[in-house]
This record gives C-alpha cells, sequence and structure tokens, in this order.
C-alpha cells in the first residue's frame, strides 16, 4: 500500500488528498493539519467576522467527517517539524508534545503562507491583530464581543485590509486605514484604487495613504499608532494586513530549493528537486503565463489547481499546472475590483510595447433602471495587438467578475484585443448591452493604434 504523506490541510493539501483518492482508492492518505480546522475557506474570514456568515463552521467547504469518509486520515492538532529525505520520514509533534516519525513513500508540503510582520514596534500589545488561520479570526471576534471596540486602525491596503475595512464598518465601528503606498489596492494602477478610496471615504472610513507606520504603543485599553510623519491615531483595536509570505521552514528542514519570492521551487508537475516530494498551494512558486517565468502569487484558485495536478502525479502521473494570469477579484463595501494579466508597468518591465486605454461605461443599458458605471483599463502589445491584461472597478452588482473572467479566458488562450470583439457574449438589457463593456473597451483600444 502506497503512503501518502501530506503536510497542509488547507486548499492544496486537500484537493491533492481527495485527487490521490479518486485515483487510487488503496492509497493509504495521510493529512497533517497544524490546528484543527482543515479544508476551511480563509478567504471567508472577513465575513465571518461582519456577521454576514454568523456560523464559523459553515466556511468548511467539508467537515472532518465528509473528509475521513473518502478514506482520508486527518491528523489534527500536529504540527511537522522536519523532513529526513533520505530515509523517508517526517518528525511530527502533536499539541500534547507527544513526537513520532511518520514515514512516506511520497510526500506533499502544502504548508501555505504567513502574515508579514512588518517592522513595526508594538505588535505584541493587546489589542494588535493579524489575519490568516482561523484561530486568528477566533481572537478577533473574542475580542468584538468583549470589548465592544468603537474604532479600529488597520494597517494595509491590500485585500485583507479592504475586507476588513468593510467588514468592520458594517458592525458600525469606525475605521481608519492607513497604507504606506500612495494609492489603496496597488494590484490595480492608481487611477482604479482612487475609486475604492472613494467608496471607503463615502461609507466613513478614514483613508490614509503614504503613511509609514513606525510604532503602536499602548496606554491602559487605547492603542495608538504612530507614523513616520508625526501623525497619530487612537484605537481600540489594530489590525495588521501588510501582506504574506511563503512556509517553508519545513522544505528548508530538507535542503528544498526556493524560487521565486523565496517560496518552494516546483516543476510543471509541482515536484521539487528532491525525489519523491511535491509542493503546491501558497508555500510554492506560480508559473506565470504570460510573464513565462515564475512569481509568488499566493491564490486560493492557484492553491486548488495546484493540490490537484500534485496528487494526480503523486501516483505516477503526467498532469501540469498551466500557470496563472493573476486573476483577482474583492468586494469593498458597494464596489467591487478585479485584475487579470498585466498592467501597463508589468508589460514594459517585460519587454512588451504596451498600450493601455481607459474607459468609464454602463455595466447594463441605461433606460434599464439601477444602471452603474464601470471603469476598465485594457492593457494590450501595440506591436501584435496581443492582450495582455485587464483591470475593473464597479457596482457589486455589476457582475465586474464576469467581465474579468471574460479577459482571463481570452488571456489563456493568448487572443489578441480585436478578438475579443468576435466573442459571442450573453446580452439583456438589464444586465449588459449589444456591445459588452469588454467590448467596448476593446474597441477603444484598436481605435488608439
Amino acid at each position: 500500500m502506497k503512503k501518502m504523506l501530506i503536510v497542509g490541510g488547507s486548499d492544496a493539501g486537500i484537493s491533492a488528498a481527495l485527487r490521490i483518492k479518486e485515483l487510487d482508492l488503496q492509497a493509504k492518505v495521510s493529512v497533517v493539519v497544524a490546528d484543527a480546522f482543515p479544508n476551511f475557506s480563509i478567504c471567508g474570514l472577513p465575513f465571518y467576522l461582519s456577521g454576514e456568515v454568523p456560523d464559523w463552521r459553515t466556511l468548511a467547504h467539508r467537515s472532518v467527517e465528509e473528509i475521513e469518509q473518502h478514506g482520508i486520515d486527518l491528523l489534527l492538532e500536529h504540527r511537522a517539524l522536519a523532513i529526513d529525505s533520505e530515509v523517508k520520514q517526517m518528525h511530527v509533534r502533536s499539541d500534547d508534545g507527544t513526537t513520532c516519525q511518520l514515514e512516506y513513500d511520497k510526500l506533499l508540503i502544502a504548508t501555505g503562507a504567513e502574515s508579514v510582520e512588518p517592522p513595526i514596534g508594538g505588535l505584541e500589545n493587546p489589542g494588535v491583530f493579524f489575519l490568516r488561520w482561523i484561530d486568528d479570526s477566533f481572537a478577533v471576534k473574542k475580542f468584538l464581543d468583549r470589548e465592544n471596540p468603537n474604532k479600529a486602525v488597520i494597517i494595509g491596503g491590500g485585500y485583507i485590509g479592504l475586507e476588513m475595512a468593510d467588514a468592520l464598518t458594517h458592525k458600525g465601528i469606525t475605521v481608519t486605514l492607513l497604507e504606506f503606498a500612495p494609492e489603496v489596492l496597488t494590484t490595480l494602477d492608481p487611477e482604479l484604487g482612487a475609486f475604492i478610496r472613494a467608496e471607503l471615504q463615502s461609507k466613513g472610513v478614514r483613508v490614509v495613504t503614504g503613511q509609514a507606520v513606525q510604532h503602536i504603543s499602548r496606554n491602559e485599553n487605547i492603542l495608538t499608532v504612530h507614523t513616520a510623519s508625526g501623525e497619530t491615531v487612537t484605537a481600540d483595536m489594530v489590525l495588521v494586513a501588510a501582506g504574506a509570505k511563503p512556509s517553508t521552514q519545513l522544505a528548508r528542514s530538507a535542503d528544498i530549493g526556493l524560487g521565486a519570492g523565496n517560496a518552494i521551487q516546483v516543476d510543471s508537475h509541482m515536484a521539487t528537486q528532491t525525489t519523491d516530494i511535491w509542493a503546491a498551494g501558497d508555500c510554492v512558486q506560480t508559473w506565470h503565463r504570460i510573464l513565462e517565468r515564475h512569481v509568488y502569487m499566493p491564490l486560493g484558485t492557484t492553491a486548488h489547481k495546484q493540490g490537484r495536478v500534485a496528487g494526480e502525479n503523486m501516483l505516477g502521473g503526467s498532469c501540469e499546472f498551466k500557470g496563472s494570469l493573476g486573476t483577482q477579484v474583492v468586494k469593498v463595501l458597494d464596489q467591487v475590483a478585479a485584475r487579470t494579466g498585466l498592467r501597463e508597468h508589468e508589460a514594459s518591465e517585460a519587454g512588451f510595447d504596451p498600450l493601455t486605454v481607459m474607459q468609464t461605461t454602463w455595466d447594463h443599458k441605461v433606460y434599464y433602471p439601477g444602471a452603474k458605471e464601470m471603469h476598465i483599463r485594457l492593457t494590450g502589445d501595440r506591436s501584435t495587438g496581443r492582450l495582455l491584461g485587464a483591470q475593473l472597478v464597479g457596482h457589486r452588482e455589476s457582475e465586474v467578475s464576469k467581465r474579468v473572467d471574460i479577459v482571463a479566458t481570452a488571456l489563456y488562450h493568448g487572443m489578441a484585443v480585436k478578438e475579443l470583439c468576435d466573442l459571442d457574449l450573453s446580452y439583456t438589457p438589464p444586465l449588459s448591452s449589444p456591445w459588452d463593456p469588454i467590448q467596448m473597451s476593446a474597441m477603444l483600444w484598436c481605435s488608439k493604434l
């Protein structure tokens, strides 16, 4: 019986385990999980904290019992400490301090990512939180329920920071958002980030950009955030959302090579350079289909795909991960922002000759009630006409995710910008126009050549 050992019970790890059991019911599959919450939607934590998802248990893609029904052995609250690849053993410690050696024939490392701790003094103060795992959300929820805070500071204007600004505003808490960059949501061009800033401000969130936080002090129950400019902001709680980095300690214990972004180096089969060890998810580098090189880009959708590929190949398959385009979407209050592919500066750095157009249009026929503005930036290569990427901001009812997925599909197939106009897209006045907003932007792009 093949011994398949997986470290990590989130998206990549469980996807791999399920794929193995789909293909070989006789395989022995064990998953080492550091906490007691396998297969939970980490992306759903802000909605649990906002109260929109009242029961945290519903964030589970599958319950423990459902996973075990597939014949998968879950070792909950066990932490992998080190790998000895020569004898194919992994050293593991449970939460009660018991240690043991687990043997494997094939091993998958799916340890995910961890929160970046910026060089800010006072992060250890009570009332200062990070948010990455279920236990983190429990700590925040306990504080919200016990202390009933009135004011919060969020450090970081990326996806988690913006979603938590939304969540805390939903609970009636006054939020100040501090971002080091000149604009929030730096995965978009500043022109579109400005629309998200305006949305935050319209709902009472104070947004401060271009400010570096130096330290956080505490006096009794009041936290004070000190910036490099000398400005101070007081709050009852602080949430630090400064990004993520790959968790690679376990891989380094076996001298497994690191690649882009100091993430685990893998090939298209999700295999590491160490025999019989694969890796997948937020701890690994990701192949970018347009850049044609590896990058570090932790995304839940990518982790699911990589885990499935790794699971099949651990059984001797030859499945390949086809790469990512960085397709992302986020809801911030009543607005939605999305992107896929390359922005203009990214395209220039990659050697393309990019042209970007920006268009504001209606999300559906304006004569039908409720039409909302949609802002689109479309980028293509002047010399070849190749589509390179798109960014969008629109109302949460404007099907922004549908539009970015149109572009993502076109990018996957290497289409030209003008070919977007040939797509047979759906139309009805309450939802779109005979020419979809993406097609309108493609026409504008072609007119600028």
